[in-house]
């Protein structure tokens, strides 16, 4: 909705700071940088769709699952049944064939892939379910979920039975951000899950179908020594991922303390690596060249991952990023965000390199860029303040 004084009566009591960040981003609306392909709702999260390397499926705050080709724009297929906002998405069960959705209404949905016909629902959770992934427990396929009640629950994804209830019994666990499962130390009968909330603990968990137990850390500052949680954030930790370029397999983390980091796995999961993002990084993604990180300010920024050294900005968004998705093996990564635009950027040096170029001519003149038009609006000025409070820490 494009911002006219007094039209509304809400609109009276716009401040000014509240004023110019909606002209910014109405100014900013009409880019085409990252080929934007434009949906009518707030993305929320992504993941890679493992049917076809040139989509994703994106949640939605519309409380719906969209399948995006970014290739060829092409996002009619959607998998529908929340009437609230979708948090998070994973793909898991058998043959890999069923797509979760974690929803505000604390339930986890389930499709069918390939028809979109709905499948079973798994409800236990008392508040958001704000992370969802799969794994294979003792041959049976599970679901482990993270909610705003500050629980981890694992499900028998065929059954729908609860099988564990994940909490700290010592720091308190704040809101679920996050939830990965350790490549590495992972076996048929045994699973290490990560887990990130809106506390600045890392927490490590592990997982068999008759038992789980919090696994306790060694301080890397005193041999011997033991920590009750990986803690090198200051606050909300939102995204964990495991990096399988390198050889060590570490940990890549991204904060609200306007920090991405590497934890180092040989070193105890100590920071190895630290990228001043600034803001909030609600996002950070790895390829064998770079280091992608996103969030609140809206760039998503590559680094150069030898040298540690940012390398370009990718502007375009003009809401907070809040996913990342990899694709092509590294040659190109997806944003979405809570401006409704899903972007691809390509990640070739070279492309890069054009970026670089193209801005540095816009700051001498070269090119002047192309006047905006005001776009049409997403959502009610009451339904962006619920949104805005779900992209807020939990307490």
């Amino acid at each position: 909705m494009a911002f006219q004084k007094g039209t509304t009566a809400g609109h009276f009591f716009q401040t000014d700071a509240e004023q110019a960040k909606i002209e910014r981003r109405e100014a900013k609306a009409s880019n085409k940088n990252g080929n934007p392909v434009t949906l009518k709702s707030k993305l929320l999260a992504a993941v890679p769709d493992p049917t076809n390397p040139s989509a994703v499926l994106i949640a939605e705050s519309s409380g719906s699952v969209r399948r995006v080709n970014v290739d060829t724009g092409d996002s009619k297929q959607v998998f529908r049944g929340p009437s609230a906002p979708v948090t998070c998405v994973a793909v898991g069960g058998s043959g890999n064939s069923t797509l979760f959705a974690g929803s505000w209404d604390k339930d986890i949905w389930s499709w069918d892939l390939a028809t979109k016909k709905p499948g079973r629902k798994y409800s236990g959770h008392s508040d958001f379910v704000k992370a969802v992934v799969t794994t294979k427990l003792g041959g049976k396929d599970c679901l482990i979920s993270g909610g705003a009640d500050k629980k981890i629950m694992v499900w028998d994804i065929e059954t729908g039975s609860r099988l564990h209830v994940l909490q700290d019994q010592t720091i308190p666990m704040m809101a679920v951000q996050d939830l990965v499962v350790d490549p590495v130390q992972s076996g048929p009968d045994e699973v290490i899950l990560v887990s990130a909330s809106s506390d600045p603990h890392i927490r490590r968990w592990r997982i068999r179908l008759d038992a789980f137990e919090q696994i306790a850390e060694t301080s890397p500052d005193a041999p011997g020594a033991a920590r009750h949680a990986i803690s090198e954030h200051d606050t909300t930790v939102y995204k964990v991922v495991f990096d399988s370029e390198s050889e060590e397999v570490d940990l890549w983390t991204s904060s609200g303390d306007g920090t991405a980091k590497c934890l180092s796995r040989i070193k105890d999961f100590a920071t190895d690596e630290s990228f001043q993002h600034g803001d909030h990084v609600r996002a950070v993604a790895v390829t064998d060249q770079w280091i992608v990180t996103a969030g609140r300010d809206e760039d998503v920024k590559v680094w150069n991952r030898t040298s540690g050294k940012l390398y370009c900005t990718l502007d375009g968004h003009y809401d907070e990023v809040t996913d990342l998705v990899v694709l092509d093996g590294g040659r190109r990564v997806v944003s979405v965000s809570i401006d409704g635009t899903v972007r691809t950027w390509p990640l070739d040096q070279a492309e890069l390199d054009k970026v670089n170029k193209e801005k540095e001519d816009r700051a001498k003149g070269v090119e002047k860029e192309t006047p905006a038009e005001p776009p049409k609006g997403l959502m009610t000025l009451e339904e962006e303040a619920e949104l805005a409070a779900l992209m807020e820490d939990d307490d």
